[in-house]
């Protein structure tokens, strides 16, 4: 079972501990777990993350993007929460495909329990911070290189981590109605990732398309 750890937890479980599991694990073997590639010359990991990709060294967690041209924001570099959810990963996940199918936040194990959390967290953050400018939503995610989709007022799909998908649906507010969203993760998510692994992937996320 993968501890389960709050949001900027600095206590509990700090940063440091996860950085001592990652300088202990095998790189050869998470690479060939989780399908994440791993270069024994330059000893770093070949990760995609919100749509950029980096090189990631072993043991020292130094982060480099391979696009030395994008000044965009950068999670991975920015972000301890984004850090810890790729320790875990290359932890405790595990190479999967998804059948194409996606499912909600309610439909994971456990996910109904911690949804009441997940809901003010992730979707109505997400539907108050961009649900009257739903221009500036769709700007964000062109910005970040995601791909479009048909439904709702705005929806996008983003790579949170390699071959890990979340779709993002926008249904835009007016004086009648309050504006609401949905995420929805590839089948493959309930595989490598807690619900509250989940949930931080919603808080990097939103917080990579406000910088945007």
């Amino acid at each position: 079972m993968i501890p389960v750890y709050e949001k900027n937890n600095k206590e509990d479980i700090p940063f440091g501990q996860y950085m001592e599991q990652y300088q202990k694990l095998d790189p050869q073997e998470a690479a060939e777990r989780t399908g994440i590639p791993y270069d024994e010359k330059t000893n770093c990991f070949r990760v995609r993350m919100l749509q950029k990709e980096y090189d990631v060294s072993w043991p020292d967690l130094e982060i480099a993007r391979t696009d030395l041209e994008n000044t965009d924001y950068a999670v991975l570099e920015c972000e301890t929460a984004a850090k810890i959810l790729l320790i875990r990963f290359l932890l405790h996940g595990v190479m999967s495909q998804s059948t194409g199918n996606y499912v909600t936040y309610r439909e994971v194990p456990s996910g109904e329990v911690y949804f009441r959390q997940f809901s003010g967290r992730c979707l109505s953050r997400l539907a108050y911070g961009f649900g009257f400018t739903e221009g500036r939503l769709a700007a964000a995610f062109e910005r970040l290189g995601a791909k479009w989709l048909p439904y709702g007022d705005v929806s996008y799909e983003l790579e949170i981590i390699n071959n890990y998908f979340v779709r993002f649906i926008l249904w835009t507010g007016d004086d009648e109605f309050p504006p609401s969203t949905q995420m929805l993760f590839s089948d493959n998510f309930p595989l490598s990732f807690t619900p509250e692994d989940m949930a931080v992937v919603g808080d990097i996320s939103i917080n990579t398309l406000k910088k945007m």
